[in-house]
């Protein structure tokens, strides 16, 4: 079916619980009950968070048929907004967004503070051909341009955006470039995707360091708190891929297996969902913005298409639904 027009906006949650939203498209009602392990090294400077999208991974990455370069792209992303987000005390929608001038032109990925996770990637055919798949790196996939992080907590709240210039090779390298620029934070990164006897798999192992005074760290001098972040930063560079993706290692132990050691204990878990908030009454209420003229130009065998970016569902609708837009009778 020809595309007339693409959603992409980052509204936050309705107020309608999913299952009760009968204009909800018909896409996975998936919830990974545990997809976000917390955790802290007690009596150390050092907190943070594993992610595992277990089956959410390949439910969000399959609904595009992209190349598997792109695939694990984006499922790193996915891994990364939810680490990230995570992280933050607030009500609405925290995004990634990448846009350069590579294959890949744009990538999105956000989570909601209820842990909804959605995002998707704008791959171009003709350049992806120029690249061996499986060898290109994150940064030929994406070329030059910028990395944005944002928080939307909705109706007259300020937005909070922060944004940097791509660098570094990988999706990692970028991320963990942003939080020595923009956050002057110090971070330690794990990102993985794969494609696994089960489906599509991707995870986070995210460390952050505890500023002086803050939780944990009352007791060391600050060479002890150095040496305390070099050491779980060591512990957490041996953690494997396959390790990050096995769904049958459970958070716990994978993290004692890291940092028994030096001491670790687990907060209570967070849950992931499937987070495509599309309806036909939001898609409705968008058209209803459009000029006659431009409501004429979507038309497709006497409907109007448009199709969610994220969860890439065609919705159609009549051409009579829609009149003039109001300035344009005000104005004829």
């Amino acid at each position: 079916m020809a595309k007339a027009a693409a959603v992409t906006n980052l509204e936050t949650m309705s107020e309608t619980p999913a299952f009760l939203d009968s204009g909800r498209p018909n896409v996975p009602d998936i919830v990974v009950p545990r997809g976000v392990t917390p955790f802290h090294l007690p009596g150390r400077p050092v907190r943070g968070r594993l992610i595992r999208l277990g089956v959410l991974a390949d439910a969000l990455l399959t609904r595009h048929d992209n190349p598997p370069a792109v695939t694990l792209l984006a499922g790193k992303m996915l891994a990364l907004t939810a680490a990230l987000a995570t992280a933050l005390k607030f009500k609405g929608v925290f995004s990634i967004q990448a846009k350069g001038d590579g294959p890949v032109s744009l990538m999105l990925a956000d989570c909601t503070d209820q842990g909804a996770l959605r995002g998707y990637a704008r791959a171009g055919e003709n350049k992806l051909d120029v690249l061996d798949e499986m060898a290109a790196s994150d940064a030929a996939l994406l070329g030059e341009g910028y990395i944005a992080f944002s928080v939307d907590q909705g109706g007259d709240r300020e937005r909070h955006q922060g944004i940097v210039a791509i660098e570094g090779e990988s999706l990692t390298e970028m991320a963990l470039h942003y939080f020595a620029t923009s956050e002057q934070l110090e971070c330690a990164l794990h990102l993985a995707c794969a494609h696994t006897r089960s489906g599509w798999r991707a995870g986070a192992l995210i460390l952050e360091r505890v500023a002086q005074g803050g939780e944990g760290n009352l007791t060391l001098s600050e060479a002890e708190q150095d040496e305390s972040w070099r050491t779980a930063t060591t512990l957490a560079g041996t953690l494997s891929d396959e390790e990050l993706l096995d769904d049958t290692l459970p958070a716990e132990q994978l993290l004692y297996r890291l940092f028994h050691t030096e001491g670790v204990a687990a907060d209570r878990p967070r849950p992931l969902a499937y987070g495509c908030r599309c309806t036909r009454a939001k898609l409705s209420a968008i058209l209803e913005n459009f000029g006659g003229g431009d409501l004429d130009a979507m038309v497709i065998d006497g409907d109007i298409a448009m199709t969610c970016e994220f969860c890439n569902i065609d919705f159609r609708f009549p051409r009579g639904e829609f009149p003039a837009a109001p300035s344009e009778v005000e104005t004829s």
